[in-house]
């Protein structure tokens, strides 16, 4: 693992901070930002307030960063990579990556610039050599306009989330003063 990953998940997990259980998170116990039924897939069995940080960092990395395939955008633009591992972890990886894909089809000028990819939330070589594509063409410019495409689907979800007086009102203001415009 790289530095740099390892500081975005030291980042992820500094955001999240420690245990909460709010009963509007359909999540229920959480510490570190990973949710119960998380941990007790990875294996963990004891109480969640007692969750060790190493194995939610673990967690993060074999989840949210090894499992999509965000190690391997982390190759290409860091700070991409870091929306979206954050934007995983909030949102799950496969709807980052699916955002992901959609906003390389939108800016693949009707497919001259680079082949439209199937927006199915698997980062694979379709999707890397896309994105290459994109970053060989756009540079610089182009990671502030997907960082802005990627902010700007996540918050349309978050609205529809807390549409109509859901309990995810709880959480709007929190998702859109922490969660967008946090990666430069």
């Amino acid at each position: 693992m790289n530095e740099r990953i390892r500081t975005i998940i030291d980042g992820v997990i500094a955001l999240e901070g420690g245990f909460v259980d709010h009963p509007s998170d359909p999540g229920g116990a959480t510490k570190y930002g990973i949710t119960e039924r998380v941990a007790r897939a990875s294996g963990y069995r004891g109480a969640m307030r007692e969750l060790p940080r190493s194995t939610a960092f673990e967690i993060y990395w074999l989840q949210y960063v090894v499992a999509p395939n965000f190690d391997d955008i982390a190759a290409i633009d860091s700070a991409v990579a870091e929306e979206l591992i954050d934007t995983g972890v909030n949102a799950g990886p496969a709807r980052a990556a699916t955002w992901f894909q959609e906003a390389l089809n939108a800016f693949n000028e009707r497919g001259r610039a680079w082949s439209n990819i199937v927006e199915d939330g698997d980062i694979g070589p379709a999707t890397i050599g896309a994105f290459q594509a994109f970053k060989r063409r756009r540079g610089s410019g182009g990671t502030r306009a997907m960082l802005g495409a990627l902010d700007a689907l996540q918050g349309a979800h978050y609205l529809r989330l807390a549409d109509n007086d859901s309990k995810f009102e709880d959480f709007a203001f929190g998702w859109f003063a922490h969660r967008i415009r946090n990666v430069a």
